[in-house]
């Protein structure tokens, strides 16, 4: 196994960590520098951010609300938005926003956009998004592209309204929610939303290629993340996740049969599916993610990296 990782490592100048639960044992191993200008190493314990791999936590807390009776998933979107947000249909519900069926137009939408990842594409400076009401400017004005629940089309957007309105319905500020509804009793203690501009030292700094140049990915995602990602983890956590959730400790068997069915062809309530595993997938600027849980056997694999595209290689290593 390590023979294998390192190959892919470098070969490709993996920045970041590996970890591989199989059979009862475990490989872990970091490879290159979490902060390049300090020369300071990766380690297995850093903290590095998971992008959208961290709507698997958004899904957790709203369907955590639905077993205390808060919500349901035929709440409608448009009771807790009001007069919020206007474009988005009256009939989209919570089930359509964590399935990706809603249809609502996406403020960051990957089906359509074919920008660099280098690019800067928030139309405020990564100061302004420290609280969920502050994407509504960036979420509103975008037209419904399909009717709700006529297909799949991820949407990054979607989450992030989920994140309203489970903080409307809850009366709790969506970070604290999730801490306390998914963090806590799955027990993790390095999971959490960092702000990029006050990492503290034991975190990763992302790092994108931005006109030849590589550079800190501080300006090109939300100080804070939020519904449709951004928070930071270890690669125990990951684990200790994978193990709470099918351990009933964070919602229900129950529930967790829901989240993790097949909602649509490829996807559940926050995880996608692939040959009866599941994954939390995450890329941005400066990250990439991807653990694959078996819920058979309990064998997981995790890759995170603090580049932009740096843990597909050696995944694919692992799961050729």
């Amino acid at each position: 196994m390590e023979a294998l990782v390192d190959k892919a490592a470098a070969g490709s100048g993996f920045s970041g960590v590996v970890r591989v639960d199989r059979g009862g044992e475990t490989f872990a191993k970091a490879y290159g520098l979490a902060d390049r200008r300090h020369r300071i190493a990766m380690t297995v314990d850093s903290q590095l951010a998971l992008a959208s791999g961290s709507k698997s936590f958004t899904a957790a807390a709203v369907l955590s609300l639905v077993v205390d009776g808060v919500l349901s998933l035929d709440t409608r979107a448009r009771e807790m938005l009001g007069a919020d947000l206007p474009l988005i249909a009256d009939d989209v519900t919570v089930a359509h926003l964590l399935t990706h069926t809603s249809g609502i137009g996406d403020y960051l939408d990957e089906n359509e956009d074919e920008g660099d990842i280098g690019d800067y594409v928030m139309p405020l400076s990564a100061h302004a998004y420290a609280t969920t009401d502050a994407f509504l400017p960036w979420l509103d004005g975008h037209p419904t592209k399909f009717a709700a629940g006529e297909k799949f089309a991820y949407c990054n957007g979607g989450y992030v309204v989920l994140a309203l309105i489970a903080e409307r319905a809850s009366g709790t500020g969506f970070h604290d929610l999730v801490r306390r509804k998914v963090f806590a009793p799955a027990e993790l203690a390095d999971t959490d939303y960092l702000r990029s501009d006050d990492l503290p030292g034991r975190a990763a700094v992302g790092y994108v290629e931005v006109d030849g140049q590589t550079r800190s990915h501080v300006f090109h995602l939300p100080v804070l993340g939020n519904g449709d990602g951004g928070a930071y983890s270890t690669l125990a956590d990951i684990h200790r996740f994978w193990a709470a959730l099918f351990a009933g400790r964070i919602v229900p068997a129950e529930t967790v049969r829901e989240m993790t069915g097949p909602h649509t062809e490829d996807y559940g309530m926050g995880f996608w599916r692939k040959d009866g595993m599941l994954q939390m997938v995450g890329g941005d600027a400066g990250v990439s993610f991807v653990s694959q849980h078996d819920p058979a056997t309990g064998d997981t694999s995790t890759v995170i990296s603090n580049t932009s595209d740096g843990a597909w290689p050696v995944f694919k290593a692992l799961h050729p």
